[in-house]
């Protein structure tokens, strides 16, 4: 097979305030710290719950907007794919570290404070929750055999 799928999709709360840098080339980054919680019963019948931490990554336009908006404890749901770099650390042992990549980022509601910072006003894409986009923009929003007679016009 010469192609492969590498996609993934969260739904989980910020752990911290998201960190907003540029790159030397005037690239926006976005660094994320996304927790993700699992509900599940073990073989006692007990409810327990396992929470994994993610590292997402957003760059661009979309980074730069979101980092003046997102706060811990926000929502969101994440689209991307998982991307595994290594390093050297100073003692010269090889680290690896595995990111989501993220190309798609909805606000999904707050979990906690989660809203706009109070000093800044939300960017435009964080105003629907699809990032920018209207439901008439999908074809309407799930209209047809709703309502009686009533509220026909004629």
């Amino acid at each position: 097979m010469a192609d492969g799928l590498n996609r993934v999709m969260l739904l989980g709360n910020l752990g911290a305030d998201p960190e907003l840098r540029m790159t030397a080339g005037g690239q926006a980054k976005l660094s994320m710290r996304l927790a993700t919680t699992e509900t599940y019963f073990d073989r006692n019948k007990v409810k327990q719950e396992r929470t994994d931490w993610h590292n997402v990554i957003l760059w661009g336009k979309r980074a730069e907007g979101l980092g003046k908006f997102l706060t811990k404890g926000a929502r969101l749901f994440v689209e991307g794919r998982i991307s595994t770099r290594n390093y050297d650390d100073r003692d010269g042992n090889k680290r690896y570290v595995t990111e989501v990549i993220a190309t798609n980022v909805i606000l999904a509601g707050s979990g906690g404070r989660g809203g706009p910072r109070s000093d800044d006003a939300a960017p435009p894409e964080a105003e629907s929750p699809r990032g920018g986009y209207d439901e008439a923009d999908y074809g309407g929003g799930g209209g047809g055999g709703g309502g009686g007679d009533d509220d026909i016009p004629f």
